[in-house]
């Protein structure tokens, strides 16, 4: 499952809190740039840091270039597509028109859109849409999203009725699934309640009152100064990303912003500037899976393997660009990431940084394991780059990234080539490394369907729920094999 404007969630922990004097505090400012540095020369990351604790800003800087072709570098006003982190700013525009009764947080889909499907409309609540349970399908996970959706303007109306109103795949309020389409229509119930477009929404309410002059909605055909071009790393280098329009992503991932701007909001979010305390404690209460109201409680396991620490935070990844804000309320410290490559490590990165905060050695940069497996394949065969997996993975498991995300990212590059054949080969190669990874069993389903092997992408699609009953998409998709319309076994 390649997964779309998502938060980032990291592993198990318990917080420390330990006291800064500024000499250490110039030590940990020292060791946060060299990681940094580190995961630029490795192209693991290529964007801006901003790292705060309660006494100020530790570091701000921009590692790496803005845009690639006119060697503009990154710095700290650049501006970047915030993907996910948008939501964190949704829930706040809903959660203040909570607070001025226009909205209540039990308030059903079909009061407050009454256009939309009534049987399913009914049984969905604000808070449903607000923590992802709603059970509505996510658009971004449909087959057919890079090819029909996300490059065409459609209205709200348009979008709304065929893509954000399918048949829900739970009952609302009983499990969680991350869900795009529920964000998109906070957004329009945003507009529809305040009388104004989602972005003067937005700048009125949040932006404006809090000086955040660079951060608005990114519309493509607009000028907007210091903007950074978005890019990806794939196989054959640095290319430019695929273009999305950012009608699209709309309430769910449409933002930009700067480091220095998400580091007003970050302090502001401990006022009541914004939101009453009452308020902003129901938007950060966790609910499933320890996701809140635009933000996602994180146990996150540092670079010793053993020392852990709870923050709440918020990922993003959207065409060209990968994002993350972490924040520890308790200590007013706070790690945010803005990247311009799609494929920038930002959770390492942060969690590296996490570590330095804690006192803890951080797991060092790794490089890509991607790039040796393709410079194998450009020289030989599918076979050679597995090989080269192998050979590495015994030889310097150090030196590289070793995750499934890396295979799996790899897989749908190939995938997006239309090689096929070598993507299914990566998929089940990742499989096999990682045989009880629900994910990976789902792409391998994917890539069985590319090829059109419907019984062997069903057994996939099956794993995959064994190990993560949770997997909306897997549900869906063998919702959709099992249908009459779905084809008949392999061709």
């Amino acid at each position: 499952m390649s997964p779309r404007w998502m938060y980032v969630r990291v592993v198990l922990g318990l917080a420390l809190v330990l006291g800064v004097s500024p000499a250490l505090a110039a030590g940990k400012k020292e060791s946060i740039d060299k990681l940094a540095s580190k995961y630029l020369e490795y192209r693991q990351f290529n964007g801006t840091v901003l790292v705060a604790n309660d006494q100020g800003v530790i570091l701000k800087k921009g590692y790496g270039m803005a845009n690639f072709e006119w060697r503009i570098p990154a710095t700290p006003d650049t501006k970047f597509r915030l993907g996910s982190i948008t939501k964190q700013f949704t829930s706040m525009a809903i959660m203040q028109l909570v607070a001025e009764g226009k909205l209540r947080l039990d308030d059903p889909l079909s009061k407050m859109l009454p256009e939309y499907r009534q049987d399913t409309g009914s049984r969905i609540t604000l808070t449903h849409l607000l923590n992802h349970t709603s059970g509505i399908p996510s658009f971004t996970n449909r087959p057919d999203f890079e090819s029909k959706i996300a490059r065409n303007p459609l209205t709200s109306a348009e979008l709304i009725k065929q893509y954000a109103s399918g048949d829900l795949e739970f009952e609302p309020g009983t499990k969680y699934a991350y869900n795009n389409s529920g964000y998109y229509l906070l957004g329009v119930i945003i507009e529809r309640v305040s009388g104004k477009s989602y972005a003067q929404a937005l700048k009125e309410r949040i932006f404006d009152p809090l000086g955040m002059k660079s951060t608005g909605y990114d519309v493509s055909a607009e000028i907007i100064e210091k903007r950074a071009s978005g890019y990806e790393s794939t196989p054959d280098g640095i290319r430019n990303a695929p273009y999305i329009d950012m009608g699209i992503p709309a309430a769910a991932g449409a933002l930009y912003s700067t480091v220095e701007d998400l580091y007003l909001w970050d302090r502001a979010l401990a006022t009541d500037k914004l939101l009453s305390a009452e308020h902003r404690q129901r938007m950060f209460a966790p609910g499933l899976s320890g996701y809140a109201f635009g933000w996602q409680h994180h146990d996150v396991k540092l670079g010793d393997g053993k020392t852990g620490i709870k923050l709440v935070g918020h990922g993003g990844g959207i065409e060209g660009f990968s994002t993350i804000i972490l924040r520890s309320p308790d200590t007013k410290e706070v790690v945010i990431l803005l990247s311009n490559n799609s494929r920038s490590n930002v959770q390492g990165l942060a969690t590296g940084i996490w570590s330095i905060l804690r006192g803890v050695q951080p797991t060092p940069a790794r490089r890509s394991i991607i790039e040796p497996m393709a410079a194998a394949l450009a020289k030989g065969s599918i076979a050679d780059a597995i090989t080269t997996y192998r050979t590495l993975r015994a030889r310097k498991p150090d030196e590289y990234k070793l995750t499934p995300g890396e295979l799996n990212s790899f897989g749908y590059q190939l995938l997006r080539k239309k090689q096929l054949e070598d993507a299914l080969e990566i998929f089940k190669l990742n499989v096999e490394m990682f045989p009880k990874d629900g994910n990976v069993h789902d792409s391998l389903g994917e890539a069985y369907l590319a090829l059109g092997d419907k019984a062997l992408a069903i057994e996939s699609y099956r794993r995959s729920l064994e190990f993560d009953p949770g997997n909306a998409n897997a549900v869906r998709v063998l919702k959709e094999l099992a249908s009459p319309n779905a084809g008949e076994g392999t061709p």
